[in-house]
């Protein structure tokens, strides 16, 4: 499912991409409505994070192939706030609640279900460069940025400790390392009427962490996870 939800945002992305090549006329917004040198933009929608899970095994103790996944994805409420730099330059925060995660075991340990849970917030600084005129209606964008993944609230379940710690007194706490990662952006604003305009965006963070357990065992993660998201704005 998760690489249908990719593949239908990137589709969405290039089509309107095209069709804007496509369109001769090169139809354009008012002065009013361009996205300009000094514009603010705010903006609000909802995001999807989807990660691209893979993990080294379990070190020992442990049985050979112990792995872990992540649930397939998490959406929640989103917005941004840009400033144009200069008529084709910006720079954007995005902005979000915190996501949240269940763990759940892979490789030898695949039927075993969910191990844990964890909340992340992803903080993200993007450079980006919008191309064509301004006062364009459908204008994309590339963006490059780094991003701040924050982990907090990790929780391991008695599944976790029975593969872990059996018959232990203590149960399995885990974790999993907060980390920078670089972000590559891609993305489409249309222009509408009196400032407002819609955006589509999709972004892959390259994210490799570390999961320590209370046992003292730990697991390489590379969890590289797309980011998509649509929006409404309205620019100052």
């Amino acid at each position: 499912m998760k690489k249908i939800a990719i593949a239908a945002a990137a589709a969405t992305l290039l089509a309107a991409t095209a069709a804007q090549a496509d369109d001769s006329s090169n139809t354009q917004t008012s002065q009013n409505t361009a996205q300009t040198a000094g514009s603010w933009l705010f903006k609000a929608g909802v995001m999807s994070i989807i990660p691209d899970v893979s993990s080294s095994d379990l070190s020992s103790p442990s049985q050979p192939g112990t792995r872990v996944d992540v649930s397939s994805s998490s959406t929640r409420p989103a917005g941004g706030i840009a400033y144009m730099l200069t008529d084709n330059w910006s720079l954007e925060v995005p902005l979000a609640m915190p996501f949240s995660f269940n763990v759940k075991g892979d490789g030898t340990i695949s039927g075993s279900g969910k191990i844990g849970d964890t909340k992340v917030l992803p903080m993200t600084l993007f450079v980006q460069y919008h191309l064509f005129k301004p006062d364009t209606t459908l204008r994309p964008f590339v963006g490059v940025g780094l991003t701040y993944a924050y982990f907090y609230s990790e929780t391991g379940n008695g599944t976790l400790t029975g593969l872990t710690n059996p018959g232990g007194d203590d149960s399995t706490k885990l974790d999993i390392k907060s980390k920078f990662a670089p972000t590559p952006q891609l993305g489409l604003d249309w222009q509408m009427h009196n400032g407002w305009f819609a955006e589509a965006m999709l972004a892959k963070t390259f994210l490799k962490t570390k999961t320590t357990l209370s046992t003292g065992q730990t697991l390489d993660i590379r969890l590289d996870p797309w980011t998509a998201g649509v929006f409404v704005g309205y620019r100052f």
